[in-house]
Parts: structure tokens; C-alpha cells; sequence
């Protein structure tokens, strides 16, 4: 289970505010919050304006150096700043995202190829999000054939199924898990990620929906989350559905979450 803490982003009011103000230590305390809650890289996303994307990506991320040694996932829908980004990262990380739209993909995996770099890829191409499982594994096999030209094993590949919103679904997420099911049966060291809360935008009581799409997505395969890892009750019921599908020996692991209070118990 691969946890990428979601918290750095701009797009999210108090961390935009945070950006706005270069409010160093509530970034430093988000990042170092993260890292406690066990998130295996810390998520940095600026979410401003194009012509200080850049440099605003350099001062957070020199931030979150200083706070933890958890590795960076570089975050941005310019593939470009994802790739100056990753120079001032001290060590790999995870590159978010790319995808089958433009040039996107080639762009990003000539500069990781070589390297020990992760990636996030979304099953979007130049035609738009495919709306059936068939189109989306028609992009997943494109994707995995640039993995194979650029010599990237599939173990570094966090695919995203694209998780979309449950109230504009007819048919819940019985595609998504559907996706999830045969990428892993085609590659099972691969990784399906996605964020978590996709699912819930516009339904009452979010956090409940959550964490039923999180036990379902994992029964399906899904085994890397972009999620606020300080959202204790999510965190308990990942760690729980872990060891129920005996995928946490003894529940060792669950055991010791909840020793290190990242869940169960408020800190």
C-alpha cells in the first residue's frame, strides 16, 4: 500500500492562502504531519498562475526537503514543470502525471527512463477520458507499450484508472473496478493509484463515501492513493481492508499503524 499525501496542493483554500501569504512553516508543519501519518511521498502541487509555477514549485519543494526525508511527488498538469521540478528534488520521486495526450508521455519518460523515478499515468488520450472499461485498456496498452520502448518496468508505473464522480455514474464504479481487475491481472507488479476523494465531489457526508470506494477500489487491486493521510478514519479502513484480504501478515502492519497513532487513536 503506497500512500501519497495529498495536503501541498494549492487548489486546496488553506494551502492556497498558505502560498499566497509564502507562509514557510504551515507548509513545513503540512509536510511534516504527512510524513508522521505515513504517507511514502509527500504530494507537492503549486496550482498558480503559469509564469510562477515554477518557482513558486522550487520554494515548496525546498521546504518539504527541509521539514522530512520523504520522497517528492512532483505534481502538475504541465509535464514540463513536472520535469524542471524534478532538479531540485535530492533524491527519486514521483512523477504526477502524464498521459497519452500530446506529447506528454514521450516528453516525460525520455528524462525518467534512466533513472529511478516512479510515474503516474492517467488513461487519457487525445480523444478525451474513454468512457468504457475496453477504451480505457485500449490507452492502458498504448501507455504500456511507450513503458517497453523507453525500457520503464511496470513496477514504477502508478496507473490511474480515472476515478470520476459517483453522482454522475449510472453504474457506480463497476467500471473502474473493472480497469483496476485486468491491469492488474495483465502486470501484477504494476500500481493503480488515483485520488480518493474524485469520488465523492458534490454527495453529502464525503469522507463515508471515501472510504467505501477505497475498500472496493482495494478488493479490486488498487494499491496506491493520493489521499490526506491525516484523515485518521480513512486510514484505519485502508490498514483493515489490507489485512482482510491478507495482504498484511499477522496484521503486523495494522497493529503497528495503530501503534504509531496513525490511526485509532487522536494524537
Amino acid at each position: 500500500m503506497i500512500i501519497i499525501g495529498e495536503k501541498i496542493n494549492g487548489a486546496i483554500p488553506s494551502t492556497a492562502k498558505a502560498i499566497a501569504a509564502k507562509d514557510a512553516e504551515f507548509i513545513k508543519n503540512l509536510a511534516i504531519k504527512q510524513a508522521e501519518a505515513g504517507a511514502d511521498y509527500i504530494d507537492v502541487c503549486a496550482s498558480v498562475d503559469d509564469d510562477i509555477e515554477l518557482e513558486t514549485m522550487k520554494w515548496l519543494i525546498d521546504i518539504v526537503q527541509d521539514a522530512t526525508d520523504v520522497p517528492i511527488a512532483v505534481d502538475s498538469p504541465n509535464v514540463y514543470t513536472c520535469i524542471e521540478s524534478m532538479k531540485y528534488c535530492n533524491k527519486p520521486g514521483l512523477f504526477n502525471s502524464v498521459s497519452l495526450e500530446g506529447d506528454k508521455v514521450d516528453a516525460a519518460f525520455k528524462v525518467i527512463a534512466d533513472t529511478k523515478w516512479e510515474c503516474v499515468a492517467l488513461l487519457n488520450s487525445d480523444k478525451g477520458i474513454p468512457k468504457t472499461a475496453k477504451d480505457r485498456l485500449d490507452v492502458f496498452a498504448d501507455l504500456m507499450a511507450k513503458c517497453k520502448e523507453y525500457k520503464i518496468d511496470p513496477s514504477r508505473m502508478h496507473i490511474d484508472p480515472l476515478i470520476e464522480m459517483l453522482c454522475t455514474s449510472e453504474e457506480g464504479i463497476s467500471m473502474v473496478t473493472e480497469v483496476i481487475t485486468e491491469i492488474k491481472k495483465q502486470y501484477p507488479t504494476i500500481h493503480v493509484t488515483g485520488a480518493v476523494s474524485n469520488i465523492s465531489f458534490n454527495l453529502p457526508a464525503r469522507k463515508i463515501v471515501n472510504q467505501a470506494f477505497a475498500v472496493l477500489a482495494m478488493n479490486a487491486g488498487m494499491d496506491s492513493f493520493i489521499l490526506d493521510p491525516l484523515n485518521q478514519d480513512l486510514m484505519g479502513m485502508l490498514f483493515a481492508t489490507e489485512a482482510l484480504l491478507g495482504e498484511d501478515d499477522y496484521c503486523m502492519e495494522y497493529i503497528g499503524a495503530y501503534r504509531e497513532g496513525i490511526f485509532g487513536q487522536k494524537k
